[in-house]
């Protein structure tokens, strides 16, 4: 696959960026230096929780080895706003189906009314499926959702920071409502000669991604064209990646990294549980004025022409889950289907 180790993916120390002045200043150039030439990070020391997390881990593990009937009545299908449970097959990445088993939330909020002339992307709000059968898990990942967003708060204010901009120049697109979201999901593991997608490459469409592994390798980081590092699991840490948000808020100065996981071995499965922490729909992205010194290094986005990346907050999350969910597409969005 790739040449390079997991040893090269920079180490953040979350408490140090809010240490003292020539700490934060140091943390900050590392945060910096980190996201513009790899967009992905381990970061230490965040102070979430660990028995909480393995709290997420152990009731997202006991979500999975529920009867698929009981799986099947929270399915995404049901929902217009994208939340729910899907089997491994369904979710598309890149025009291949993505081998894994996942269960989606958003934030909990009522559904906004539907109107002729609302703009489409309203619909993804709206309240979660929660499986009957097991009710903590809605306690837990609510409990861990909440801790998980103030760390990634903080950390989006330190990026604003280490760009030389106000802490808070990223809070009005964060908003009131912002598109937070949280994945649980299990890769099962595959033979030798059954396809290894268990999620195709991609970027994510967010400003932040937190990842908690389990201890199964298999998340790769593309640093440069085919070459994949393993961003191998590291006790207590996060795997932390900056989305198209920030590609789009700093004219490519930032650059959201392609990343994929691949399979597990047969005997093996993979759990992991991704926090993302998104901009409210009705934004629109500007582009911040950076200093010279950064500003000349900034590219502009890199818009792939068959998946363009918009500055509508709402349209560019909606334009993600049509490609990637179908059948709710087909069945809620008929409109932005073809045939």
């Amino acid at each position: 696959m790739g040449a390079l180790t997991s040893a090269e993916l920079p180490v953040i120390d979350f408490a140090l960026l809010s240490g003292d002045q020539q700490q934060q200043q140091q943390s900050r150039e590392k945060l910096s230096q980190a996201a513009r030439e790899v967009g992905f990070f381990y970061l230490i020391n965040h102070g979430i929780d660990r028995a909480l997390s393995d709290e997420v881990q152990q009731v997202a593990r006991q979500f999975f080895a529920l009867p698929q009937a009981d799986k099947s009545a929270v399915r995404m299908a049901n929902s217009p706003h994208f939340r729910g449970y899907n089997l491994a097959g369904v979710e598309i990445t890149r025009s291949q189906p993505d081998f894994r088993e996942q269960f989606d939330i958003g934030a909990e909020r009522e559904a906004l009314p539907f109107t002729a002339d609302a703009p489409t992307w309203q619909r993804m709000q709206g309240p979660n499926q929660w499986p009957e059968a097991l009710p903590e898990l809605q306690t837990v990942v609510t409990r861990w959702q909440q801790q998980m967003t103030a760390v990634a708060l903080e950390l989006l204010r330190a990026f604003a920071e280490a760009l030389h901009l106000p802490r808070n120049a990223f809070d009005n697109l964060y908003g009131d409502y912002p598109n937070e979201h949280i994945k649980l999901i299990r890769y099962p593991g595959r033979s030798e000669g059954e396809s290894r997608q268990g999620v195709g490459a991609h970027k994510d469409s967010g400003f932040l991604t937190m990842l908690l592994q389990d201890d199964q390798p298999g998340l790769q980081v593309e640093v440069t064209p085919d070459n994949w590092i393993d961003a191998l699991p590291k006790p207590g840490a996060f795997v932390v990646n900056i989305g198209e948000l920030l590609e789009l808020a700093t004219n490519g100065y930032l650059r959201a990294t392609v990343h994929r996981v691949v399979s597990p071995p047969q005997s093996r499965e993979r759990l992991s549980i991704a926090f993302f922490l998104g901009a409210q729909l009705d934004a629109v992205v500007p582009i911040y004025p950076l200093p010279p010194q950064l500003a000349g290094l900034a590219q502009g986005p890199a818009s792939d022409p068959l998946n363009p990346l918009l500055r509508e907050v709402g349209w560019n999350y909606l334009k993600g889950r049509l490609r990637s969910h179908p059948e709710v597409a087909e069945r809620f969005y008929p409109e932005h289907t073809s045939h």
